[in-house]
């Protein structure tokens, strides 16, 4: 029979996991290493494009879906797929003048991105006891890290690990606590969840990326550090994609040539500035579907190409299709 203390420990353990895994922020700690940091990265292990150069399917379903959530798709016929799209995109279609355009089809992409934090705070929320408006740091580090005060000497590096979480949830606490009250609002809530969406935040997510990587805290990220957070095996030779990412460092994110990242080039390596993901999103899915070339697509075009939409932002990770919902 599990014991008191251990069945707390893995309710604790799984909430703090299920925190961890809903933030966007890709600067929490992992104890296998973050492969990824940047905002712009890749969305899936799927290639976009083969080595033919054609579109594959595939990358869209698994960035935008998840793997398993991909399925749900797949299990749905094409006519059905395309009757429930074709309901979506007349809603898209804000002027009702029979054509998307890339700004209606960015502002839908935005529509449902703000509709994912609205969702998933309120998702979060509702797992703490709270009966006002604010949510207490002493309710949340009670609920989430309560567990490790259970006095359970094993798995102590599983302690440390979630000891070092907890001081950092506290710190990105303060910066999301705007009137410094010692509570969260709703909407403070989702910043503190998803510091990478708010201006003010964003400066712990490059703390908490230089706090993971920067190994010797000389306050810079070498190459050797830049790669060993993603890539830790050893071998004769590294692969090509390792090779590929040293060029990446030296030719792109190592601004100033010196070897080394500081402080304004990991900025624009995880969080940059001149990337817009709904503007880069509405692009690709007009390039992939406008067959007229008129910049802009008819509901035709759109449900000639469902395939593409249904790994896109604009079906609302593809859920959309496999239920009746009304936008």
């Amino acid at each position: 029979m599990m014991s008191k203390a251990t069945g707390m420990k893995l309710c604790g353990t799984l909430l703090v996991i299920a925190l961890v895994s809903s933030t966007l922020s890709s600067a929490i700690p992992r104890k296998d290493g973050a492969k990824d940091r940047t905002y712009e990265k890749e969305l899936s292990d799927e290639k976009h494009y083969d080595d033919k150069g054609e579109h594959n399917s595939d990358y869209d379903h698994e960035a935008f879906l998840g793997a398993d959530e991909s399925k749900t798709f797949d299990q749905l016929s094409p006519e059905e797929s395309r009757d429930r799209l074709g309901k979506i995109v007349e809603k898209i279609d804000k002027d009702h003048d029979g054509k998307v355009t890339e700004s209606e089809l960015q502002s839908w992409i935005q529509y449902v991105q703000n509709r994912y934090l609205l969702q998933d705070t309120n998702r979060q929320w509702s797992e703490f006891d709270t009966t006002d408006a604010k949510l207490k740091w002493d309710d949340y580090k009670e609920k989430t890290y309560g567990f490790l005060e259970d006095g359970d000497e094993e798995d102590k590096d599983d302690k440390e690990h979630y000891n070092q979480m907890q001081i950092r949830d506290e710190k990105r606490w303060k910066v999301a606590d705007q009137d410094q009250d010692g509570s969260l609002s709703k909407e403070e809530f989702t910043h503190f969840l998803h510091p990478e969406e708010v201006k003010h935040m964003k400066e712990i997510v490059v703390d908490e990326t230089m706090d993971d990587i920067d190994k010797n805290k000389d306050g810079f990220i070498d190459v050797d550090e830049y790669i060993g957070d993603m890539y830790h095996e050893a071998a004769d030779e590294e692969p090509e994609w390792v090779k590929k990412e040293r060029e990446q460092f030296k030719d792109y994110r190592d601004k100033d040539k010196d070897g080394k990242l500081n402080r304004d080039e990991i900025r624009e390596w995880i969080i940059p500035d001149d990337y817009d993901h709904t503007e880069a999103e509405a692009k690709h899915l007009i390039y992939e579907s406008d067959s007229d070339k008129d910049g802009v697509l008819s509901k035709d075009e759109i449900l000639d190409k469902y395939d593409v939409f249904v790994g896109s932002q604009a079906t609302d990770f593809g859920e959309a299709l496999s239920r009746h919902d009304e936008f």
